[in-house]
């Protein structure tokens, strides 16, 4: 495990951006004006379920390309466990999204509960930054949150 080290700037900066799509799915779905609006502007994509669920398939499937670059920076042995649990993610995503919007929330909410996992195993062993889960956990937290809304409203 490493030492706890303050999260980057930046990087806390474009974590938070990213929570936007799944926050405004959120308030497009219980605020009708933000909904006609968004509707009139943007089109269906960018309301309700369809912004989180679009959106949460796209952010799984980059997680795997974050898991493997920082596998990719570990020795031949760890680097091969980290490989494998790199592309769950975005397995996970292929194979279980995209049979309407309560099993597809219910299928990321698990996914991004097990990707919070492999963070855990990545920052716990070496391969993640002293920053990473006190990152991750709470963007995990928020976007769990979100997609619950989903798939319990």
């Amino acid at each position: 495990m490493t030492d706890a080290q303050p999260i980057p700037r930046t990087a806390l900066a474009l974590g938070l951006l990213g929570l936007l799509p799944f926050l405004w799915g959120v308030v497009t779905r219980y605020v009708p004006a933000a909904q006609d609006l968004t509707l009139e502007w943007a089109g269906p994509r960018f309301v309700g379920p369809y912004v989180q669920l679009y959106f949460g398939t796209i952010v799984l499937a980059f997680q795997s390309g974050v898991l493997w670059g920082l596998a990719a920076q570990r020795d031949r042995e760890v680097a091969s466990l980290g490989f494998a649990l790199s592309v769950v993610p975005a397995l996970w995503a292929f194979l279980f999204t995209g049979n309407g919007p309560v099993s597809s929330a219910l299928y990321l909410m698990a996914g991004f509960w097990a990707i919070l996992g492999i963070d855990w195993f990545y920052w716990r062993s070496g391969m993640a930054p002293g920053w990473w889960i006190g990152f991750r956990a709470p963007l995990t937290l928020v976007i769990v949150a979100c997609l619950a809304v989903v798939a319990f409203d």
